[in-house]
């Protein structure tokens, strides 16, 4: 009865290990957005907003930033929930973006990418 206890705990350590988010993969998958996107110390807004800070900020927000009308009335505020449903498939959660970003459909890259971005200040340093 214990080896079973035990072999289950070792499952359950070893799936939640592999969903595990990991930082530096969430660099590597953030090489797709920097297209569009700047995060960092010297990030400027491009095409697309500043990331730095997005953990618990609102949408349209970025000063210096033309957002959508939609984006900017969404009512979104950044959470690893409410970014892991956009980065999906953006057009859908806020009909009218101008990200023309087709989607992430791989949960693991998402996590991953949340890692990496939210780990950034307001003013681009690490937290």
């Amino acid at each position: 009865m214990r080896s079973m206890t035990v072999a289950a705990t070792l499952i359950v350590a070893s799936a939640a290990a592999a969903a595990a988010q990991d930082v530096a993969k969430g660099q590597q998958v953030f090489a797709q957005c920097r297209a569009c996107h700047q995060i960092g110390e010297d990030a400027q807004n491009m095409l697309g907003p500043v990331l730095n800070g997005l953990d618990g900020r609102k949408a349209g927000s970025v000063p210096d930033y033309a957002y959508s009308d939609a984006n900017k009335k969404s009512g979104i505020v950044w959470t690893k929930a409410t970014f892991t449903q956009y980065i999906k498939n953006p057009a859908a959660m806020v009909p009218g973006t101008k990200m023309t970003y087709a989607g992430l459909s791989d949960e693991q890259k998402i996590n991953d990418l949340w890692a990496y971005v939210s780990q950034f200040n307001d003013d681009g340093k690490k937290k």
